[in-house]
């Protein structure tokens, strides 16, 4: 299935330069979905819920998936994902953790909290576009993303 062309990917992520190796990875991999960014948890949140200057719909389009940091300023990654899980409304959009954490606890609590994937960000920035191309293949080819929302 291919995704609508319409739904952006969030990606929240506070450093400037993981951003920018996701965003070209994922271009590179073949992703044409628009990428919207939020650099921290409070931002993300007031997206999600169209607050502030995202009040509007067209300013915040529904996220076909959400690619999250966890270590965030404000609030955190793993609160932005227990809202999100929280909430009939949002609880549907794929979460997917992208950390340089390594700690086995963290994985299993984003897990317990409704985390549909969980991956490590790599070092080099080829082993980046690996990563977005698996991603990409896995949530835009080989499975199906609900509509809507």
């Amino acid at each position: 299935m291919i995704p609508p062309a319409n739904r952006p990917i969030l990606l929240v992520e506070d450093n400037e330069t993981h951003y920018e190796a996701m965003a070209r990875a994922l271009r590179q991999a073949g992703c044409n979905q628009p990428l919207v960014r939020c650099a921290d948890g409070d931002e993300a949140l007031d997206y999600l819920y169209r607050r502030g200057r995202f009040r509007s719909s067209e300013s915040a389009a529904r996220p076909i998936i959400i690619l999250l940091d966890l270590n965030l300023p404000g609030t955190c990654g793993q609160e932005v994902l227990v809202a999100i899980k929280s909430d009939a409304e949002l609880k549907s959009i794929p979460v997917i953790i992208v950390t340089s954490l390594s700690d086995p606890g963290e994985v299993r609590r984003c897990y317990q909290f409704g985390a549909n994937g969980f991956i490590r960000k790599r070092t080099g920035y080829d082993e980046t576009v690996v990563t977005a191309r698996r991603l990409s293949e896995y949530w835009f080819q080989a499975s199906e993303v609900p509509d809507g929302l």
